[in-house]
């Protein structure tokens, strides 16, 4: 009877208080986070309550098995597993722990920032950080993991003694992402570009959305995703449209003909921008250009406080310029010099053609009512 409830009382014991410090802890935590709404601390520290329960519960199996007395002839594999388990789990957990101060940290500082551009140059840094130390702690515990067979402790020596020539070889072979994971950091704590950043790459405009040791991830308008070696942004220009400044000033170009109203396109553009909400105000104008032998080249300049903003504004602009000329003013568009065109106002379409017929009559031709020589 003693060997049946051995076991159970082990067992079941370690699993039984397990719960209960995870649901008294559990509860503490969610008061914590009730009480104290200024910090998402507590409520955070919460997403690691199953690694907690697994560190716990691991932690006195792999101390009181021996007591159990179950399953002797394969103690020593249990033993392992329990081991193994155990510091898989406690990674877990200091993963699940630093993730909750970095989240926290950052929190405090978008509160009590409102810079936009600084709020996005800590979230970079944070996010980085948070990746650095996940690499750390995998890496701690599967050595860990590792030096627990006797095999392995018994290599050490070996692999330590062959560790400079080793280094070596990995240095040469892992040349790439060695730049990569130093041009990570260079643009965590160099400022380069942040997340939420709006970015030009290779003629592609788009909005960093992912940014790791290794990789960036551009997400354009059109809702693809460029992904690239971080290397790439510090070898090689790019524009960068949330450097300093969110605000823009953006460019519509029209080409128009010579009897175009520039007057009244410019009031026109001055309607279409009150209009606009995407506008923020600050500056407008339009001016010609340029100008060719059948046309001229209109610049209407706009502002917005935000390249997505920008783009509506000039998109608006274009829009509604070209279908007011279109309707209020066809005579302005563009053509063909030997086609008949819509006359400009105060103006006959017969006393332009008589105009036209006056003009190619040869100086020294006889007119057709007179008798003389001109």
């Amino acid at each position: 009877m003693e060997n049946v409830l051995r076991p159970v009382i082990v067992v079941g014991g370690s699993v039984v208080l397990t719960l209960l410090v995870g649901c008294a802890v559990d509860r503490l935590l969610r008061r914590a986070d009730g009480r104290h709404h200024e910090t998402p601390l507590w409520g955070l520290l919460r997403r690691g309550r199953v690694a907690f329960q697994l560190v716990l519960c691991t932690a006195m199996l792999r101390g009181s098995y021996a007591e159990a007395k179950l399953l002797e002839e394969h103690s020593i594999g249990i033993g392992r597993i329990l081991t193994l388990t155990l510091i898989g789990s406690t990674a877990w957990l200091v993963v699940r722990i630093a993730a909750a101060a970095v989240e926290t940290s950052y929190t405090r500082y978008a509160t009590a920032h409102r810079d936009p551009a600084r709020v996005r140059r800590v979230r970079t840094q944070v996010s980085l950080i948070q990746r650095v130390v996940s690499a750390i702690v995998g890496v701690v515990a599967v050595a860990a993991m590792l030096l627990t067979f006797p095999a392995m402790r018994a290599a050490g020596a070996s692999l330590l003694a062959s560790a400079g020539v080793l280094g070596i070889v990995a240095g040469v072979a892992a040349q790439s992402t060695l730049s990569n994971l130093f041009a990570g950091l260079q643009i965590a704590f160099g400022d380069m570009v942040r997340l939420g950043d709006t970015v030009v790459v290779d003629g592609e405009w788009g909005t960093v959305d992912e940014i790791t040791l290794t990789f960036l991830t551009v997400r354009t308008w059109d809702e693809r995703r460029i992904t690239m070696p971080v290397s790439y942004f510090t070898s090689k220009p790019f524009e960068n449209w949330s450097r300093g400044s969110a605000q823009m000033t953006g460019i519509v170009f029209f080409h128009v003909d010579h009897s175009a109203p520039v007057e009244a396109m410019r009031e026109k553009l001055r309607d279409i921008l009150r209009e606009c909400p995407a506008w923020d105000g600050r500056d407008y104008g339009l001016a010609v250009t340029d100008s060719t032998p059948n046309t001229m080249q209109v610049r209407a300049l706009v502002t917005a406080k935000d390249a997505d903003d920008i783009w509506t504004v000039r998109v608006t602009v274009r829009e509604r310029m070209m279908r007011w000329l279109t309707e209020d003013h066809p005579y302005a568009l563009p053509r063909v010099n030997m086609a008949d065109a819509a006359p400009p106002p105060g103006r006959t379409l017969r006393s332009r053609r008589r105009d036209q017929d006056g003009a190619a009559t040869h100086p020294f031709e006889p007119s057709r009512t007179g008798t003389g020589r001109g």
